[in-house]
C-alpha cells in the first residue's frame, strides 16, 4: 500500500527544494526542520549518499484540529516531505496523511487528513509546474 504521494520534476536540486518550501508555505505549512541526509551521513558515517532532504512540514491550524481529536497524533507530526535526486532527476514526495492517520483508527481525523492530502497534492502540482528551475522555465 503506497504511503506517499510524489512527483518527479525537472530542474536543479536546490531550486526544487526552494520551490517545494515556497509551495508548502503557500498552502499554510511551515517547515519546522530541514534535514540534509547526504550531509548527515557523510559527517556521521563517512558514507556517500545521493542529495536527499527531509522537510518537516506543519500547518498549525490543521495540526491543532487533529490534536484536539487525537492527542497521541503528535507522535506522527510533523508531516514529512522529501526531496531527493537520482539518475532520472529529482523527486518530491510527501507522506500520504490519509494513510498516516489511518494508523490512529479515529474517523474524526478523516476530514483533516483529506484536507492535508489535498494541500499536498497542490504543493506537488505547483512544484511540478515550477519545475524547480531558478530561471522560470518549466522542464
Amino acid at each position: 500500500m503506497p504511503y506517499t504521494i510524489q512527483k518527479r520534476v525537472g530542474g536543479e536540486f536546490d531550486a526544487v527544494v526552494e520551490t517545494t518550501i515556497e509551495s508548502l508555505e503557500n498552502e499554510g505549512f511551515g517547515v519546522l526542520c530541514d534535514i540534509d541526509v547526504q550531509q548527515t551521513l557523510k559527517k556521521k558515517l563517512d558514507e556517500d549518499f545521493r542529495r536527499y532532504r527531509i522537510l518537516g512540514a506543519c500547518n498549525p491550524q490543521l495540526a491543532h484540529r487533529a490534536l484536539q481529536e487525537e492527542i497521541e497524533l503528535g507522535a506522527l507530526l510533523p508531516c514529512n516531505v522529501i526531496v531527493y535526486e537520482d539518475d532520472d532527476g529529482v523527486t518530491v514526495s510527501a507522506v500520504d496523511p490519509e494513510q498516516l492517520v489511518g494508523m490512529a483508527d479515529n474517523p474524526a481525523l478523516d476530514s483533516v487528513a483529506a484536507e492535508v492530502h489535498e494541500r499536498f497534492e497542490r504543493v506537488l502540482a505547483a512544484v511540478e509546474a515550477g519545475g524547480g528551475t531558478d530561471d522560470g522555465r518549466t522542464e
